[in-house]
């Protein structure tokens, strides 16, 4: 008999070009060059003797054809990429594809990691590149550690894992000196002191005051760092005060490099979680790694070290 459809590659390079709107992306997704989307879905409309996608410079449509094929196999693709996984994972129960935030993954996961792998020597983990926008389309990771807030992945199996916890932390000179002083009260008096803060989440030192309980606060922010490793470093260096995700800090405070002059049960809404597709719920070594992290986590919630400490 001689068959009528078209390739599967041609046909996931037709439906993710659809769904994404854009060559590249679908690229990105299928891990293959923008050449070889357009080319795949060229022999397609060639195969069918009909354009399917309006190309133009901002975003692909589909055409009356186009919307009518790709309701009839989106179902069925996405069928065979869920039973193909199935199959796949039955092989890789023990093998475990992650992605994660770059800051949290080396500042508080990787030195975690040796414990993990001592309870489950028999679990082969793999980091891939992190993606900011990541949406499971292509063939790993098989999960992901993201930044967000809850409800911002709809479908997806998602757990909180840490993060919410905000705390200042400063040098521990700068913080004995001004309590010897008599300085530092309340929550408001930092806002004497240079403010330094994260350059993509400006507004965390207004957050946290206004929830340490000065609800016009208007801080005036001193420096700004892009990466938290430098904005640690400057707090170390005692260049000012930080606020930051308790997680990020947790070793230097515990190490006392860094203090936490106000202790407080602050907690904004974003953090981290850990994110996979649904079908990934029965995975061996995804559970695992679940049930340790989450563990792991909840270890991580002790008070700072904090003047009161001292």
């Amino acid at each position: 008999m001689r068959l009528r459809s078209p390739s599967m590659s041609e046909l996931h390079a037709f439906a993710t070009a659809a769904r994404l709107g854009s060559f590249t992306r679908a690229a990105e997704a299928l891990c293959v060059t923008q050449g070889a989307i357009s080319r795949a879905i060229a022999r397609l409309e060639s195969h069918f003797g009909q354009p399917l996608l309006h190309r133009n410079a901002h975003r692909l449509t589909l055409t009356d054809a186009g919307r009518s094929f790709l309701d009839a196999v989106a179902g069925p693709l996405a069928a065979i990429e869920s039973a193909s996984t199935a199959m796949l994972d039955q092989d890789r129960q023990h093998q475990l594809t992650l992605s994660a935030v770059p800051t949290l993954a080396s500042v508080w996961l990787v030195p975690r990691l040796p414990d993990f792998h001592r309870r489950h020597p028999d679990i082969q983990l793999n980091f891939v590149p992190y993606r900011r926008d990541e949406d499971f389309s292509g063939a790993t990771p098989d999960a992901a550690i993201l930044a967000g807030e809850d409800g911002q992945w709809p479908g997806w199996q998602v757990d909180y894992v840490i993060g919410r916890e905000m705390v200042p932390v400063c040098h521990p000179d700068r913080a004995r000196a001004r309590h010897a002083a008599g300085l530092w009260q309340s929550p408001a008096e930092l806002m004497e002191e240079p403010l330094l803060y994260h350059t993509t989440a400006p507004a965390n030192w207004q957050n946290w005051l206004r929830a340490s309980g000065v609800p016009d606060a208007a801080p005036p922010l001193a420096k700004g760092f892009d990466q938290v490793s430098i904005l640690i470093q400057a707090v170390k260096a005692d260049m000012g005060v930080a606020v930051l995700q308790r997680c990020l800090v947790h070793d230097a405070l515990e190490a006392g490099q860094i203090i936490a002059p106000f202790d407080l049960p602050v907690s904004l809404r974003r953090g981290y979680f850990l994110c996979s597709r649904r079908e990934k719920r029965n995975h061996a070594a995804l559970s695992a790694f679940r049930e340790w992290l989450l563990a792991a986590a909840a270890t991580d919630i002790s008070p700072a070290n904090s003047i009161a400490k001292q």
